[in-house]
């Protein structure tokens, strides 16, 4: 068998959805929300909330990848079950913010924890050059990304549990926090600051849904696809919730409000200087593993593009491993734009606000296909079905219209988004390849 005609195993895609989840916003996110949030019941309840959303979105992602099993992820199911715009719209987003932004958070933030320890070393040079080496390693084979992705997917779940139960063992003294709900907690629940945490959150398990952009690269493809996003996804849950129980037990929610680094915040507590340095070096190298997944996945569904239109034909080029050269070289270049010219709560909004209306379109597919009669129930039907589809629509609808309402610039910016693939598909419409007729 040559490089370019292998694919990707379960355990490959398995390992891309839990390190494109795990990433920036788990070791990040936590200082924004304690702006608005001082209950830990309430800070458990938003990642709890989060992670049963992405497990909804999971279920229903499932389904549309084992009936309509092709590589692109949304821009895929978009563009079979509403129409070619959509589905353009969708691959538009992910080529401009949807993989690259949070690429570039997750390489920003290891750079700044790694600054945190070295000082001397400029935070967006060191993102930029970890862009430029991890885009350069997945121009390779696909055996090559693989083990690649699997050493540093396994590094990273080793190196947190490591973490949190060093933390536990070494601190001196448990901060004295108030894990049980009372009603005062309730006016936070109902808050639009409770809903803006949300959506930090929410960013945070964004990548459940990673292997549906390369589903037809991986083995077995739609008849795995659900046990992969499943499995990835309930394991990441589970350390995020174990994750933020450390971070408050061990650090005063003072000491971590409004602050980006709370893995090294947290270290220093437990730990001391010395201690904190070597977390400090130990997050910067777990966060590797979340840009090379979003370098493995977000370049397919430009391939896909590629693939359907004339007028983008060049980002469908693969190089001699079967592998979309150019597609990995045009994400990593707007991957190195947004380091070097914005700042890191605007890429994470604008991201988050934006990538929630792709999959809140995404999900209302399931119910679109089914009346359609073109789903594959012999492959995967999402259980207990509305459930998860509507609690997945529900929440996610709420979140945006409280984003719309407290940080209007951002959705501003995301709508102005959306408008420019609009043009841009009805200006190269035309130029379709006749052998992809479904976006004719």
């Amino acid at each position: 068998m040559t490089d370019k005609s292998e694919k990707f195993g379960v355990n490959t895609a398995t390992s891309i959805v839990i390190a494109n989840m795990i990433g920036t916003g788990v070791f990040t996110s936590l200082g924004f929300q304690l702006l608005d949030i001082q209950s830990a019941p309430v800070i458990l309840l938003l990642w709890v909330i989060g992670g049963i959303l992405a497990l909804c979105g999971a279920l229903c992602y499932a389904e549309l990848g084992a009936a309509l099993p092709r590589s692109g992820g949304e821009y895929n199911f978009l563009s079979q079950i509403y129409h070619p715009a959509a589905g353009f719209i969708s691959g538009w987003i992910s080529s401009t913010i949807g993989f690259a932004a949070p690429t570039a958070l997750a390489a920003i933030t290891g750079a700044t924890y790694l600054n945190a320890v070295r000082p001397e070393l400029p935070i967006v040079g060191v993102a930029a050059v970890l862009v430029i080496l991890v885009g350069m390693v997945h121009l390779g084979s696909r055996r090559g990304s693989a083990r690649f992705q699997l050493l540093f997917t396994a590094l990273k779940v080793l190196l947190i549990l490591l973490f949190i139960i060093a933390a536990w063992w070494q601190v001196d003294q448990l901060q004295n926090v108030r894990w049980t709900p009372t009603k005062e907690d309730l006016p936070l629940i109902t808050s639009g600051g409770f809903a803006i945490a949300l959506i930090y959150v929410n960013y945070a398990y964004t990548g459940w849904n990673a292997a549906t952009y390369l589903v037809g690269e991986v083995n077995g493809g739609g008849r795995h696809l659900p046990r992969i996003l499943l499995v990835g996804t309930a394991l990441v849950m589970a350390l995020y919730l174990l994750l933020h129980v450390m971070f408050l037990s061990v650090a005063p929610m003072s000491a971590m409000s409004g602050q980006i680094e709370i893995g090294y915040i947290v270290a220093g507590f437990a730990f001391g200087d010395a201690g904190s340095t070597l977390v400090g070096l130990m997050l910067a190298t777990l966060l590797v593993s979340t840009v090379s997944a979003m370098v493995i996945a977000g370049p397919r569904a430009l391939q896909v593009i590629g693939q359907d239109f004339r007028a983008l034909r060049f980002l469908a080029y693969e190089n001699r491993f079967g592998v979309p050269a150019v597609a990995i070289c045009f994400q990593t270049t707007i991957t190195l734009l947004l380091v070097l010219t914005s700042t890191f709560d605007k890429i994470l909004i604008f991201a988050s606000f934006t990538l929630a209306l792709n999959t809140l379109l995404t999900v209302i597919g399931v119910a679109v296909l089914r009346y359609r009669k073109r789903s594959a129930p012999d492959l995967f039907r999402v259980p207990w079905y509305p459930w998860p589809m509507l609690i997945y629509v529900g929440i996610t609808f709420w979140t945006l219209v409280f984003v719309v309402w407290e940080r209007p610039v951002e959705a501003l910016v995301g709508a102005v988004l959306i408008v420019s693939g609009w043009l841009f598909y009805y200006v190269s419409r035309d130029r379709v390849t006749p052998e992809h007729s479904s976006v004719e």
